[in-house]
């Protein structure tokens, strides 16, 4: 209770006396002389107390007036301090945006270089075949090559058709000269028995 007190004792001091230069001593000393100079019998001891009370106001003055720089001065002080708390939230939300950029140019490269990778792979690849210049002719070739061998078996396939065709004429030949001669073989076994028979029946 009595520390609160204390505080409470130093806050209304500290209110009443501004930055604590004395101004409410000065203040009381200027009421104490301003009561003397009313109540002063002499016209030397008012003048006294006239210049003792002017010089009281003018310190009172004087520390009015550096309170009234500090005022002014932590003013300033306190504008400053907005502008620069501003200007760190502006930094800051800059700062976010160059971060929330960067994040997208490390997406941006990792993309990139994944693309690059499967396109040195891809590179890779093509260059163990010939090229299309090289393929293009080959497959020249290989056109030519198939269309002569289309021809080849055209020729063969005619070949083949004219012996199809002498096999199936020899054939048939074949068959009419085994008819022939099995007909002469019928007619000479025929001629045979008759001869045996004429030799074996007896004159008439």
């Amino acid at each position: 209770m009595d520390a609160l007190t204390d505080y409470e004792v130093i806050r209304k001091r500290i209110l009443i006396d501004g930055d604590g230069a004395g101004d409410d001593q000065r203040i009381n000393q200027l009421v104490r002389r301003f009561i003397k100079w009313c109540n002063s019998g002499s016209q030397e001891e008012g003048y006294s107390q006239y210049q003792h009370m002017l010089i009281t106001l003018y310190q009172c003055e004087l520390s009015m007036g550096k309170a009234s720089m500090m005022y002014d001065m932590n003013l300033r002080e306190v504008e400053n301090y907005e502008k620069t708390y501003k200007e760190i939230e502006c930094s800051i939300a800059g700062a976010h945006e160059k971060i929330a950029e960067c994040k997208k140019q490390i997406l941006e490269a990792k993309r990139i270089r994944k693309n690059r990778e499967e396109y040195d792979a891809l590179a890779k690849v093509i260059q163990r075949h010939p090229d299309r210049h090289e393929t293009l002719k080959e497959l020249e070739a290989l056109g030519k090559e198939l269309e002569h061998l289309s021809h080849i078996k055209e020729s063969v396939d005619d070949k083949l058709e004219l012996r199809r065709k002498q096999f199936h004429v020899l054939h048939s030949v074949l068959h009419e000269l085994q008819q022939t001669l099995e007909n002469d073989e019928k007619l000479s076994e025929v001629e045979e028995a008759q001869e045996t028979s004429m030799e074996t029946d007896p004159k008439p």
